[in-house]
């Protein structure tokens, strides 16, 4: 009997008790209990509680309590959406997580709590949930910077999840504007929902984002796990590039990168480039000490071959040969993979060196969730696609960018619509392994087109089974947890996605 939607159990964090309560069960106020006025009473309390939400980010079996190996949260569908794409290859069979993503299967399985639609759904509606509580509990309190910082905080989060959300359980929003979304939870309160709309989703996400700006514009954070007002206008660019709105995706994202500095070619090629808070070009990124790291059930165990890990152990992930020759010699990103020939056991040809932890041994590494470099790409290409008028300021960003990379490149040798092509063949290279080429395939309404042939997919390497997809496939489409659909009264088997 449908009862209570899978999106809105209580946060167990704020509403837990002591054991050995004695008190009946429905006492609203047990002494040796925290009530939600308490859990949010001071602005020290909203801040750890923000912290722990943060924490879930990348915390291991977060949502639905699955305990795979795959389930760490962020990072583990950043990484399903690039094995979903055409750049990333898997060596071998390894110990089998998330090749069923690679093979386009996971996606469509019958929704037990293992599948990854499941774990997806249940992972950005818990922080949902989290982020919900608190803005519903602080929404009469006095109004003080501090307040105003986590509350600011907070809705950004919501923005978040729901972005992600939105994107994996639909397709791009431009041309699908009317199609169903995810259900809108604005507030705690544990009623069913529909699916909302495509574009009651986004609108909601800028609504998030617009408040956001305002709240966080000027406020400092206590460090890069925080989002701030960087953070929420990087945000606002991913949402308009998505939705083709190019003058504000460009504006945003010139905005967003501001106060950051790109990182030099020594630390982009180093241990730490791409797994320290400190690189000078991340945005957004959680620091994850030893004692939080979750170690085998991380994202550096599914990439980093250097040390014992599921990587190590036939799990390789590789650059297509195909993208690979496309990088010249002078391109210091050619060094982040292993060249051909060259190969050993742990590192066979191709495969990545860019993820990598900071210290072999030692499992402490942070997880990148946005860097300047993006910024850049999405202000070249949402210039570019303005047109003539535009084409100069997007050759002199994307210069600026790929010729620190590579001191040989000419931006202004490329124009048009070779521009716009360019632009996107340097945000695969760039951002390869971010999480990013699901979503890019889905918007740029291009398909799947994976390489085959030696260094590419499939033979020696494993077989990904599926190398073609066209424009908007069911395949890209997560599904409905059956949970969900079993427990939201406002929801029936209709709601499912093909």
């Amino acid at each position: 009997m449908k009862n209570k939607s899978l999106n809105l159990l209580l946060v167990a964090a704020v509403l837990a008790t002591t054991v050995g309560c004695k008190k009946g069960y429905l006492d609203t106020k047990p002494s040796d209990a925290i009530t939600l006025d308490q859990a949010y009473e001071t602005i020290a309390a909203i801040n750890s509680g923000l912290v722990a939400t943060y924490n879930s980010t990348f915390d291991f079996g977060v949502g639905n309590g699955n305990t795979g190996h795959d389930n760490f949260g962020h990072k583990a569908v950043d990484l399903a959406n690039d094995l979903m794409g055409q750049d990333m290859v898997v060596h071998t069979q390894g110990y089998g997580w998330f090749n069923r993503d690679y093979q386009y299967v996971e996606w469509t399985l019958p929704n037990g709590t293992g599948t990854r639609s499941d774990k997806v759904w249940s992972f950005y509606y818990n922080i949902i949930r989290q982020v919900n509580l608190m803005l519903d509990n602080t929404a009469n309190q006095t109004i003080t910077p501090a307040l105003e910082t986590a509350r600011g905080q907070a809705l950004g989060i919501r923005a978040w999840c729901y972005f992600n959300l939105i994107n994996n359980f639909q397709q791009t929003i431009k041309g699908h504007e009317t199609d169903k979304g995810v259900p809108l939870r604005i507030n705690s309160d544990p009623i069913s929902l529909p699916r909302g709309t495509a574009q009651q989703v986004y609108a909601q996400i800028i609504s998030d984002l617009t408040t956001a700006e305002t709240l966080l514009n000027g406020k400092p954070r206590a460090s890069k796990k925080n989002m701030d007002v960087s953070t929420v206008r990087g945000l606002r660019a991913r949402v308009a590039l998505a939705q083709e709105d190019w003058a504000t995706a460009a504006n945003y994202a010139n905005l967003a990168r501001q106060s950051y500095t790109l990182m030099s070619n020594a630390v982009y090629t180093s241990r730490t480039g791409f797994s320290s808070v400190n690189t000078s070009e991340w945005i957004w990124g959680m620091p994850i000490p030893t004692e939080q790291a979750t170690i085998y059930a991380s994202f550096f165990s599914h990439m980093d071959p250097s040390q014992l890990s599921y990587a190590q152990l036939g799990g390789q992930k590789k650059i297509t040969k195909a993208l690979y020759d496309q990088i010249p010699a002078t391109d210091v990103r050619k060094q982040v993979f292993t060249a051909p020939g060259t190969g050993n056991a742990n590192f066979p040809d191709y495969c990545q060196k860019k993820h990598l932890v900071p210290v072999v041994g030692n499992w402490a590494a942070d997880y990148l969730y946005m860097r300047a470099s993006e910024m850049y790409l999405i202000e070249a290409e949402a210039l570019a696609r303005q047109g003539a008028a535009k084409e100069a300021q997007a050759q002199a960003v994307l210069q600026s960018l790929i010729g620190l990379r590579n001191p040989a490149y000419n931006a202004a040798g490329f124009t048009g619509t070779a521009l716009i092509n360019e632009i996107l063949l340097q945000r695969r290279i760039e951002l390869w392994g971010e999480g990013f080429s699901l979503f890019d395939i889905k918007r740029t309404h291009s398909g799947l087109n994976r390489a085959t042939g030696a260094g590419n997919h499939g033979a020696p390497n494993f077989d990904p089974i599926v190398y073609t997809q066209p424009d908007a496939s069911p395949k890209f489409l997560m599904r409905i947890p059956q949970r969900e659909l079993d427990s939201n009264t406002e929801m029936t088997a209709a709601d499912q996605n093909p």
